[in-house]
């Protein structure tokens, strides 16, 4: 087996992430997930018996761990300045991408899906955003918050950054999401 063949499973699972995050679940297709990987059809079959569901869920898991490892990394010089990690990285995504690019797992959950990929995904998402808000909790309680009200932040901190990404994205504008970013931070030093 070619190392092209050996990894086609993986390039779908990026391919999808990618699709989620710019087009959104409806339209992301078996068979453009599979074209971008540059993947044969078949390779869908062979490799996520169960179809698209279950290529929808490795796509958010992998968008999830991948802003997890960049968040932890944020999060090591301390809960402020991983926050402003956080908010710096989905910064550039969105101005890199000229709006174009938003957070894959939020596309997972945002649309009623037209096909039968709901629960797995939303479980899937459900998961990742816990995750991140209990990453960004626990460090903001090592900094001395209690856990109650460290948890409470990291949450909101996760719903202002997603919904500002939607705000950029529909008005092709950084301004909404240097407006919650700057009362994340003045939250975040307040509380």
């Amino acid at each position: 087996m070619s190392p092209r063949q050996s990894d086609a499973r993986q390039r779908v699972v990026a391919a999808a992430a990618e699709m989620l995050a710019r087009h959104g679940l409806n339209a992301t297709s078996v068979r453009e997930m599979t074209k971008r990987a540059e993947a044969p059809l078949g390779s869908i079959y062979h490799h996520f018996p169960g179809g698209k569901q279950q290529v929808v869920v490795e796509a958010v898991q992998l968008a999830g761990a991948r802003v997890s490892r960049d968040l932890d990394r944020h999060l090591q010089a301390g809960g402020m300045a991983g926050v402003r990690g956080f908010l710096a990285m989905w910064r550039a995504i969105l101005v890199r991408s000229d709006f174009r690019i938003g957070c894959p797992v939020m596309a997972a959950v945002a649309e009623e899906p037209i096909d039968d990929v709901a629960e797995a995904a939303l479980e899937a998402a459900a998961g990742v955003f816990d995750d991140w808000a209990a990453q960004i909790a626990a460090a903001l309680a090592a900094q001395g918050r209690d856990p109650a009200s460290a948890s409470s932040l990291a949450i909101l901190v996760i719903a202002s950054v997603e919904g500002a990404i939607v705000l950029c994205r529909a008005q092709r504008s950084i301004a909404p999401f240097d407006t919650v970013a700057g009362q994340i931070e003045r939250l975040i030093v307040q509380a």
